[in-house]
């Protein structure tokens, strides 16, 4: 089963990477989280999520920058070189600890919109049913898992489409219903009800939601021709991504007042039932379903090439540096499985709050690998050998930018007494990894080849 020289295979198309990046970012954030930040935010959300895509504008343009100025490297590659072996550890397992939890998160989610249709089954049972699919479905070669997460992705990107012209339809009356679409009115609180602080306070949901973009840089090992077609890819992802949360966030706003947004279910069932097209809601749910897959799907194999990135680099255990004959992680993927049993037990003693819980530690850790990326830019640039075609446009002053706002809003959600298990989870964590990275640190030196580098 084993290669005696393993490695990863180049079998990701650049059609696939991008949709892997979707798959990655329309999942729970949209279609679950969405409640949460429209009670935040009021429907002042829809600028929450405008803030939001000029960040990852910034940064993933940062990161296809570094891409083509040094090929073959992914992000873990990319921190490595611009800080060396201990940032790079710290940050290498904080992000696999991100995905892990989105994975764990996406097949809970799975699991709850099982719910819909089987409310009498337990949460835990049907998010292991739902892993056993999906771990599966990794263990073929790439380019079968590209192309699987090609059509899942598809699928909810159509969907996104039909909800966004169906309900706009509805608000325009167009389409006849039960709702007279209007923009919010001061009985609700106007489009700041919470004022601004209640804008900014839905941004950690929203990072959460866009989390999933630098999957680019990852998956960039795997893609044929990447540093051609990267900068392209990247742009045209960005803006597909953001145009598909603005906009369903303002339809959903403009329907329903933002104060009857349900947090246990979708809002995007909660307005097709509102409408009362017969069967809809039964049909999004389904659609639903498919889209927090995709995003597992894309979890596992993020969390399974991360691990072997960090294993060839030093950084992990060289076991997981094992594939299949299929170049498939084959001890990352064990360890995935780990986690996700984890995941399924917190279900079993906690079906109520393991959801909401989870999904506000992602949030830090995506901060946190957003503003590595631009930091490895800032440090990076100057040491260029050759100048990449693609540049980004107003450095340094847009990736300072894009860094300091991550790192205030970070440090903002620190302080916040609704994401206090959160922060101090994530605190936690940082701290256990930073003492131990000095252990790592000086073991990788006693044991680095002669004339290996970084």
């Amino acid at each position: 089963m084993e290669q005696s020289r393993p490695q990863l295979q180049k079998g990701l198309l650049p059609r696939h990477v991008q949709l892997i990046a979707l798959g990655g970012m329309i999942g729970t954030g949209i279609f679950k989280g969405s409640a949460e930040a429209i009670h935040i935010a009021g429907p002042s959300v829809v600028l929450t999520y405008l803030i939001g895509g000029v960040l990852l504008f910034w940064i993933m343009a940062a990161l296809a920058e570094m891409a083509i100025a040094y090929p073959g490297s992914n992000v873990q590659h990319l921190i490595r070189r611009a800080f060396g072996f201990r940032l790079s550890w710290i940050v290498g397992w904080l992000y696999w600890i991100n995905w892990t939890l989105v994975t764990v998160v996406e097949l809970l989610a799975a699991g709850s919109f099982l719910n819909y249709w089987v409310p009498s089954a337990p949460l835990w049972l049907l998010a292991l049913l739902c892993a056993c699919l999906i771990m599966g479905l990794n263990l073929f070669p790439v380019k079968y898992y590209g192309e699987a997460e090609f059509w899942l992705a598809g699928l909810k990107v159509a969907a996104l489409v039909v909800f966004i012209v169906l309900g706009a339809g509805v608000w325009a009356g167009v389409i006849p219903s039960g709702i007279s679409g209007s923009f919010p009115s001061a009985s609700d609180g106007g489009w700041f009800p919470h004022g601004f602080a209640g804008t900014l306070s839905a941004l950690l949901i929203v990072m959460f939601s866009y989390g999933g973009a630098e999957l680019i840089g990852v998956a960039v090992t795997e893609m044929k021709d990447a540093e051609q077609v990267l900068p392209r890819v990247i742009r045209t992802t960005i803006w597909r991504v953001v145009g598909f949360y603005l906009l369903p966030m303002a339809i959903i706003c403009g329907i329903m007042p933002w104060n009857t947004v349900s947090e246990t279910n979708s809002p995007f069932v909660q307005v097709l039932e509102a409408i009362g097209l017969p069967g809809a809601a039964h049909v999004m749910n389904a659609v639903l379903l498919i889209a927090v897959l995709s995003a597992a799907n894309t979890g596992v194999y993020a969390t399974s090439r991360l691990l072997y990135t960090m294993a060839e680099q030093g950084e992990a255990s060289r076991r997981l540096q094992r594939t299949t004959k299929h170049g498939v992680p084959l001890y990352g993927m064990g360890m995935v499985a780990i986690c996700i049993a984890a995941g399924v037990i917190g279900a079993y003693l906690a079906p109520g709050r393991i959801i909401g819980e989870l999904m506000t530690i992602p949030g830090f850790t995506v901060l946190i690998v957003w503003m590595m990326i631009g930091a490895a830019q800032l440090k990076l640039r100057p040491h260029y050998k050759t100048k990449p075609f693609f540049r980004t446009k107003g450095f340094p002053y847009t990736t300072m930018a894009a860094v300091g706002a991550l790192g205030a809003i970070w440090l903002g959600f620190l302080l916040q007494r609704e994401h206090r298990i959160g922060s101090l989870l994530c605190v936690a964590v940082l701290v256990l990894l930073f003492i131990y990275s000095t252990v790592k640190e000086k073991q990788h030196q006693a044991t680095k080849a002669p004339g290996r580098t970084a």
